[in-house]
């Protein structure tokens, strides 16, 4: 896990409780590059033209320049979360699915973008404890957020 000038460090689960309600991190930029997309493409199969192909975007897309996917943009949530939060005093963090996920903008090739991470809930779950996390994605310049996700993980306390 990488740190970044905004990483907040939060020490363990308890300290994360009394968080709920509040947002807890705000990543750094990060730039999407067509490199970035190409890549994604590449692993997902995913390569529609509007992404893959800049000359093709420039002329016939409704946004003039290659977008990013929208699942490219939902993937970079852990990258964002784990620059902006360091949380301690577990052994396994788990990706335990999305409730909600809307990509209400584009995100045109060169965007910048940054998360925004509360914590809605942190409940038991089992021998784990599940987070609730309310993430909104913004794209620098814009006038709407790129992407609103309620994400769930599951975090196994670190013994001893």
């Amino acid at each position: 896990m990488s740190m970044t000038s905004t990483t907040r460090r939060i020490e363990n689960l308890a300290m994360l409780a009394e968080l709920v309600g509040q947002e807890v991190g705000v990543s750094d930029w990060r730039r999407i590059s067509q490199a970035d997309i190409d890549a994604f493409a590449l692993g997902t199969g995913d390569d529609q033209w509007i992404h893959v192909d800049p000359e093709r975007a420039a002329r016939e897309s409704p946004f003039g320049v290659a977008i990013a996917h929208g699942f490219l943009t939902i993937s970079l949530l852990p990258r964002l979360m784990f620059d902006s939060i360091d949380l301690g005093g577990i052994s396994l963090a788990i990706n335990y699915g999305l409730n909600k996920v809307r990509l209400p903008a584009p995100v045109p090739v060169g965007s910048r973008l940054r998360a925004h991470f509360s914590l809605v809930s942190l409940e038991p779950a089992g021998t784990a404890v599940q987070a609730i996390w309310q993430c909104t994605v913004e794209r620098e310049g814009g006038d709407k957020p790129v992407c609103v996700a309620e994400w769930l993980m599951r975090y196994v306390p670190a013994s001893g």
